[in-house]
């Protein structure tokens, strides 16, 4: 998830899964249309929810990078 600023609303956090964004509209204000045709409007811009993102995927990309821990085995 990626943490963004509702425009409006105090600027009131919101986070919103990457993966569900579909477009991105910039009129002046950034309107997010998610793949279930829900609207998000952000004080964010384009260029800082396309960094949000990026970074993002490489942290994703990084994890799966790290060795996973055996599970602990338990004696009887």
């Amino acid at each position: 998830m990626i943490e963004l600023n509702r425009l409006g609303a105090h600027g009131e956090p919101v986070w919103v899964n990457p993966d569900l964004i579909a477009t991105m509209e910039a009129h002046p204000d950034t309107v997010l249309v998610l793949t279930t045709g829900t609207k998000v409007v952000v004080a964010d811009s384009v260029d800082d929810v396309i960094e949000r993102v990026r970074a993002w995927r490489i942290s994703v990309s990084r994890g799966s990078l790290k060795p996973v821990d055996p599970a602990p085995t338990t004696l009887a």
